[in-house]
């Protein structure tokens, strides 16, 4: 007796099921809308990183970032010589001097002067970042005046002179890791900010020239 006859036939599953095939898609949907949206706010995020990092160095000191202050406090006897280091990033044909070393005490104002000239046949601008070595001493390092991330303008064969008066804090005496520091070194670097922004500032402040041409023709 074959018992198989009584038992009842499985069915098979449909191979293709549109209803399967419906929600797939939507999951698709889902993630690449998912993606889009975090592929915009990267973008965002990327606009805002400039100044975000810019406030974050200057709230901590990180990277060397020195911080700004309106008056320098009670010096005291501890003394440090600064020195000074002037950079140009590629693509910027100025010539950029840093000033001399000088030594004062803790808290003491001091003020020297950066010079740059543009030895071009063209209007240059440019803006100009800083940092001090050693990095940890950024936080004690206290500029009253600065030059930095403002935009300079040279016109062809000019020079400036570009003040800066700061102050080491007291306070770097109580720090265990720059007990030993007897220099600190304050570095700026300048960029070419380019054509357009050259073109929007002159338009500004109204400002002529005759040779707006992105070359780089240096007299000596």
């Amino acid at each position: 007796m074959n018992l198989d006859k009584n038992k009842p036939k499985r069915l098979l599953a449909p191979l293709f099921r549109p209803d399967r095939l419906d929600a797939t898609g939507k999951r698709k949907r889902r993630t690449a809308a998912a993606l889009a949206g975090l592929a915009l706010a990267m973008v965002g995020l990327s606009f805002a990183a400039v100044p975000l990092y810019r406030l974050f160095c200057q709230v901590t000191g990180y990277g060397g970032t020195t911080q700004v202050a309106e008056a320098a406090p009670t010096p005291s006897e501890r003394r440090v010589a600064v020195r000074f280091d002037a950079n140009v990033a590629a693509g910027m044909p100025w010539a950029f001097e840093a000033p001399k070393p000088v030594e004062l005490a803790l808290g003491e104002s001091g003020l020297v002067a950066y010079k740059a000239r543009n030895p071009t046949s063209r209007p240059i601008l440019g803006t100009a970042t800083y940092n001090v070595v050693p990095a940890k001493a950024g936080v004690y390092f206290n500029k009253v005046q600065c030059f930095c991330f403002t935009e300079q303008l040279l016109m062809p064969g000019e020079e400036k002179e570009f003040p800066v008066t700061f102050f080491v804090d007291p306070a770097i005496e109580g720090d265990p890791d720059l007990k030993g520091v007897t220099t600190i070194t304050l570095s700026y670097t300048f960029f070419d900010k380019g054509t357009d922004a050259l073109k929007q500032y002159m338009a500004s402040n109204g400002i002529k020239a005759a040779n707006l041409k992105d070359d780089s023709d240096a007299q000596p």
